[in-house]
């Protein structure tokens, strides 16, 4: 039963190919996320490819298959079976925590491991020992953005507006909850959704309330324009947001409304401070002529994480790829990928971004 240990046989006696699935919002707004996900995990898979890895003494061939999942999670579970139909066992992603959780089932039930950076901490409640989240959770993004806005940002009337997505809302109650336990005042909480683009309605009301800060649960492609709106509206309130709008989207559409006013939490250190960050992003550049986007050095992470528990166990099972990854430690680029019982990471730092020429710019790491 080739199929079952994620392989589509040999190419020849010496080698073993190793399909590495990738699924994520390759059209619509958040496409700019999707394919720089993608390009994290290619560069990952060129890099194995180019010196190649011996296990069970074949070395590897990595291959990848790439699926748009569209941000939506019915598309997300179509993805998933795809991917398992074609014998795929490793994946990286789903990139939206509202496809990660129905699609995590397809998944599970077919023995794949996965490593995902969706945030919504119901993700790691369902109890799939081979489902690891490579980056911080809302419990940390919203929390740690709650507890920036109190301690160093000295507000104290604070709203929250949420897109209702499994992220949103997740991220959204988060910083709610430590919004309160930092004694900050919550006065409103406003909801729209991951398609909208007009959001004066909901920010004239907050406006009439003096709010200093307004905390987004969602996406770039809302964020953006609701910058734009906050300026032409006259709310001088600080947005603040999750680890979705740190992304140089947030500054492309929202032109000069976006800058250190816009404050975000992502997950995992300072890239530019990481050992190998640097690194990292000549490479990336080098590769796609861009920069590296918010989880590039994830989803490459992701991919090599999957190689290096791949030599640990000395087998492409991925039963025993996935026992070797809850049970070891593995320093990336963006972080050490040690994990709970429950798949998420013991220890995940969270970076607080600004905006500087549209840009996400690293503040401090919290």
């Amino acid at each position: 039963m080739v199929g079952l240990l994620g392989l589509v046989g040999t190419v020849s006696a010496q080698e073993t190919i190793v399909k590495i699935g990738h699924s994520g919002p390759l059209s619509g707004a958040q496409a700019f996320a999707g394919k720089d996900n993608e390009n994290g995990a290619r560069l990952a898979i060129e890099e194995l490819n180019a010196k190649p890895i011996t296990v069970g003494g074949k070395k590897l061939k990595f291959e990848l298959m790439s699926e748009d999942d569209q941000a939506d999670p019915k598309a997300g579970v179509g993805a998933a079976q795809k991917l398992i139909d074609n014998g795929v066992r490793f994946v990286v992603g789903p990139y939206n925590s509202g496809v990660t959780i129905p699609a995590s089932r397809v998944y599970n039930d077919a023995g794949a491991v996965v490593a995902t950076v969706g945030s919504n901490p119901k993700i790691t409640e369902q109890g799939y020992k081979n489902l690891f989240r490579v980056n911080a959770s809302d419990t940390q993004l919203g929390s740690k953005m709650a507890l920036y806005a109190a301690n160093e940002l000295k507000v104290k009337n604070v709203a929250v507006i949420d897109d209702r997505t499994a992220y949103g809302q997740g991220v959204a109650e988060e910083f709610k909850k430590q919004a309160k336990v930092s004694g900050l005042n919550v006065l409103g909480h406003e909801f729209t959704n991951d398609k909208a683009a007009d959001f004066t309605a909901i920010l004239t009301n907050l406006k009439s309330k003096k709010v200093e800060a307004i905390f987004l649960g969602g996406y770039a492609p809302q964020g953006g324009p609701m910058a734009r709106q906050m300026k032409q509206l006259g709310i001088n309130a600080r947005l603040l947001g999750g680890d979705t709008i740190c992304a140089a989207e947030m500054g492309k559409l929202g032109g000069d409304a976006v800058g250190e006013n816009v404050l975000c939490a992502q997950g995992g250190a300072i890239l530019d401070k990481a050992a190998n960050g640097p690194a990292f992003k000549d490479k990336y550049k080098k590769r796609f002529n861009q920069d590296p986007d918010v989880y590039a050095a994830s989803f490459y992470d992701g991919v090599m994480l999957f190689a290096e528990a791949m030599k640990k166990a000395n087998s492409v099972e991925a039963a025993k790829v996935g026992a070797e990854i809850s049970k070891g430690s593995f320093k990336g680029v963006a972080g050490t990928y040690a994990f709970d019982e429950k798949g998420n990471m013991k220890s995940s730092p969270v970076t607080v971004f600004t905006f500087k020429n549209g840009q996400p710019v690293p503040l401090t790491s919290y």
